[in-house]
This record gives C-alpha cells, structure tokens and sequence, in this order.
C-alpha cells in the first residue's frame, strides 16, 4: 500500500468529493479498544471539531474532546472502528487538536471487510495495513491520501504507545446499494445511494455533507447553514451528484431545526452531466446546462416540504442544484425517483450493490397511457398555490411566517388568528350568505395496488370553500396521522377544463382542515380507512343552486391519471 502526507491547504482539493465513511453522523461506532482510561474514544467520530476543554477536569484529571489512554503502555493502544457504510478508502484525517505533550507519537491504520454480525478482534489474520507507522505532532491535523482500498467496513487505528487522538476520520467514496427494479423509487441522493455533495458555495455554520446523510439531525449543526448575506439579490446553492443517472419525481426540502434562519424560498434544478469530475465554479450559473424542476417556492421553519417536481417527464438527470433564497439552514434534502432501466452508477462510485426488488407499484414510471401522480404530505408551503392548510403548532416557532398568535381561553389555549379568509365573487342581487355544512363521507373503496384512479374534478367559480374535519387532532398530522384524507388539486387550463400537468395530490389528517381557492379545480372529499364528518364553510346561494359548483369526468383525458398512494396510507 502507498501513501501521501497532504498539506491542510490542500484539504479541499484532495478530499471534497469523498464521504466522511466513519462520521457517527451515517452510523460510525467503535466496536472496541484497548484502553480508554482518559477519554472516551467515541469521540473520535463525532462530526464536530474538537472543542478545547483547558482549565475544566474530572475526576480521573484533565477533560479531553477525543482518545486519551493511560501512560506507560509497554506495547501500543489500538481501536477498532465499524464504519457507517462500506465503501472505498482513499483518505485519513488524523486530528491530535489540544493534546499537547500528550498526543500520540506516532499511528498506523488497517482495514479489513467483515460482517456485523462477528465483529474483528485486534489479532484477525485479514487485517491488511493501508497507513504504516508514522510520526505525528501536538494539536494539529495530519492529512494522509492511501491507495483505494474497495469494499472495506473496519478500521483499526493503532497509537504508538499511547497517548491522545482528538478526532479520526476516514475519507472514501461509498459502495453504494441501489434497488434491481428499475421502477422502485426511492432516495437518489442519499449517502448509501453513492449520493455525493460536489459543491457549496457556503457553509459557514454547517456543511453541505449534511444534506444527504441518515436521519433528521439532532440539531441546526446536524445540517448546512450559510453566512447572513447583506448584499441586495444574494443566494446561496449546493449541487449534489445523484445515485445514478435517472429519471425524477419529488424532493424532500427539511427545515428541521431552523426556526428563524430557514431560508425564504428554494428553487431546484437538474443536469445531466456524465463526463467526470466538473469544476463547479463554471458551471454553477443558472445557464442552459440546467434545467429548472422545481420554480422559486417558499419555505416555512422547522418542518418537512414535500414537493412534485415539474419537467421531469422523459428526462434523465445526474445532478441537482438546489438554490435558498437570500440564505439560511436546511437540515436534510431527498430527492426520489427512479434510475433508468439498466442505469449504471454515476461517475466516481463505487460498483453498485444491487437489493433485492421491491414490490412494484403498478406503472411507476410515467406512460403515454398512464400518468402517476405521487400523493405527497399536506404542506403549508406546497399547497399555497391552490389554497391554505388549516392547523396549528405545537412548537409556535414552526407555523408559517406571518401568523398571529396568542394566548387565549385563560392561558390554556393558543389561537392561531385568521389562517384563512372567506371568499365570494356573487353579485348581491343572488343572495349568497356564509354557511357552515357538514359532509359524511365514507371511505373511498376502489384503491387498487395502491393507486387510486381520479376519476373526477369540480371548482367554484365565486366561492372559496373550507373542509375542516371534526374526528380528533393528531399531532402537526404527520407524527401519527390517525384517520386521513386525499387532496387532489389542479390550476385552469384551456376552455375551462383542468390544465392536467398542474395536478397535484396530498394526503391529509383529521388535524388538518383545508381551504380551496376560489376556482380551483379539486377531486371531490376523499376518505381513506373510516367515515369521516367535514364541516363546510362556504358562500352559499339561499336555494341550493348548483350554479357554483362546475364538474369535469375525467373520462375523456388523454392520460390515465392514477394518485399512487404513500405505502403506510
């Protein structure tokens, strides 16, 4: 095995295209060690820099961020380090900050590939060293570039004799799984996909790495968050390489964590580049090479967007760029959809490691014949385009910006002021007034394969119109959804028909009420599992007249629309 010292300088040049495959952040663990008298050596993946803990002790002395071992070791300290995915090994960051005078003298690393279910011991004969023992100094960082090593998922570091080490990452590029059925959808841009971050234009507060690793993050540090920016028209984008080259659906845009620095709005685009490693500095602009997927949408704080994306159809892409507006934190981005039949792995990764395939869904892929319409969570920001979703906040911090809140009912409740107002275009002279219904719906029974066909559409001309369910709230509707609902929305297209590219579907709880803008086209009250009660509020003609509501069989449209239903619906 041959290896390189890489000057700190040169960090980002060497090592921004790798995944950190032994951050505890995709699930890296010391498995175990040999000593750990000092310091914890858990410390050693943890994603944070290594914080300075001088003047503060406990009761075994000094308090260290990282691996410190007892003295006088007549052999050498070693640790065994499962890594968070198997992957490829190019690079090594060997971090001693703040160890001084008690820093390990010198270090050697090997690895091996095992099963998780029998973990390696320190004497395992499949050991093969990739780092030979070399000196490092007090409080700084050592960069190593190692050959590939293919397929590895442990790590031993060893300290010569003993000594201190504050953080210890391994650098590679992940063996990524991808699904054998061409149709499954699922997460291209995530780390185990051989998703891969390629460029930030900031990342001040957080990295762009984030984005694409497991989970929701524990806290705003878990995800990216760039500098406030004071320049008039500023924003701020990270392009991360997909999977594979494939054909997209939805983006998942998380807020988790970011109450008042959240970005404004988001807009995303794609490309299709697969000629090797690009500089993104030219190519960053907003030019021909990108296609626009997803146009400028706000965003709100503290929560999961889900979104359809638009121009998608018959296009296959390699690269996304998301954009945020002026600035701010997202703490994770999905991006779902499916590779192209017989699709290979992006450039730069690793083989692919094929599982086993998922039960198909009927006709995934759109078809000339069928369109699918993915049923999305119901969210403030992704349906404001069609109208408001009627809910309240737990943590206030994440209800939409502009909502007034207060106390009400003696301090016991939190009124949520005017989330919505009525609406109605009737002449005087037709006596409409506002009006509370109630509608019984019972359960939609014709749920195939889970699809649902949409068979039917209906607007109101004059009216705005308000379903508020009356069963028990659960939670913000999406922890524990309880009994749910569909919402199927469509803008006006041409002589008064639905313009049938805008359709957009949601799935609802019986904690969240929604409201239809005027003259929109929506698929008549929806339940799913039991009988649901709605109270209606609307603008009313005093004899019933049906003059405001319009209905459109969907018969006759070119395309089978079919709303394929989230699995757990």
């Amino acid at each position: 095995m041959s290896f390189q010292r890489v000057p700190l300088d040169k960090f980002t040049d060497t090592f921004s295209n790798t995944i950190e495959l032994s951050s505890a952040a995709i699930g890296g663990q010391v498995v175990s060690v040999s000593d750990e008298f000092f310091a914890e050596a858990f410390h050693l993946l943890l994603t944070d820099p290594a914080p300075s803990l001088k003047g503060q002790f406990g009761p075994k002395g000094a308090l260290y961020s990282g691996w410190e071992s007892r003295r006088h070791n007549p052999a050498h300290d070693w640790c065994i380090i499962r890594l968070g995915t198997t992957g490829i090994i190019n690079g090594l960051d060997i971090d001693t900050s703040h160890f001084n005078g008690n820093e390990a003298p010198q270090v050697s690393v090997e690895v091996l590939h095992g099963s998780e279910s029998e973990e390696p011991d320190v004497k395992d004969t499949r050991w093969s060293e990739i780092l030979p023992k070399v000196n490092i100094g007090p409080s700084s960082r050592h960069l190593f570039k190692v050959t590939g090593t293919s397929g590895m998922n442990y790590v031993k570091l060893n300290m010569y004799p003993d000594g201190g080490i504050a953080r210890f990452r391994v650098y590679g590029a992940v063996s990524p799984v991808l699904p054998l059925d061409a149709s499954t959808i699922f997460d291209l841009a995530h780390v185990f996909a051989g998703g891969r971050v390629e460029f930030v234009s900031d990342q001040h507060f957080g990295v762009g790495t984030n984005l694409i690793y497991p989970g929701r993050g524990k806290n705003m540090g878990d995800g990216w968050e760039t500098k406030r920016s004071r320049g008039e028209g500023h924003k701020d984008w990270v392009i991360i390489k997909l999977a594979t080259l494939s054909i997209l659906e939805q983006v998942e845009i998380d807020t988790a964590h970011f109450k008042g620095n959240f970005p404004e709005s988001c807009d995303i685009r794609g490309c299709r580049n697969e000629v090797g490693r690009i500089d993104w500095n030219a190519y960053s602009g907003e030019d021909e090479n990108w296609t626009i997927i997803l146009p400028q949408t706000k965003l709100g704080p503290h929560r999961q967007h889900f979104f359809q994306l638009e121009n998608v159809e018959n296009k296959a892409f390699t690269h996304v760029k998301v954009t945020i507006y002026p600035d701010g934190g997202l703490q994770r981005i999905r991006v779902l959809g499916h590779r192209l039949s017989g699709g290979v792995a992006a450039v730069d990764t690793p083989t692919p490691t094929p599982t086993p395939a998922a039960p198909s869904l009927p006709e995934t892929r759109p078809m000339s014949s069928k369109r699918v319409i993915p049923v999305l969570p119901l969210t403030p920001e992704a349906f404001a385009p069609f109208g408001q979703v009627i809910q309240a906040y737990s943590d206030h911090a994440a209800a939409p910006r502009g909502i007034k809140i207060t106390p009400a009912n003696g301090g016991s409740a939190s009124k949520f002021h005017k989330i919505s107002l009525l609406e109605s275009s009737y002449v005087s002279s037709a006596g409409a007034t506002p009006g509370i219904s109630v509608y019984r719906c019972q359960p939609e029974g014709s749920v195939k394969n889970g699809c649902l066909e949409l068979k039917v559409l209906e607007r109101h001309p004059f009216t705005n119109q308000a379903f508020i369910p009356m069963g028990a709230g659960y939670g913000e509707g999406l922890k524990d959804p309880g009994q749910q609902y569909l919402v199927v929305v469509a803008h006006n297209g041409l002589n008064g028909r639905p313009n049938i590219n805008t359709v957009r579907a949601f799935i609802a709880s019986a904690a969240q009420g929604i409201v239809y803008n005027t003259a929109i086209w929506h698929q008549p009250m929806t339940v799913l599992g039991e009988a649901m009660d709605f109270a209606c509020v609307e603008t009313q003609i005093g004899d019933g007249s049906t003059s405001d509501c319009e209905i459109v069989e969907m018969d006759d449209v070119e395309d089978m629309l079919l709303l394929r239903l989230p699995a757990k619906a």
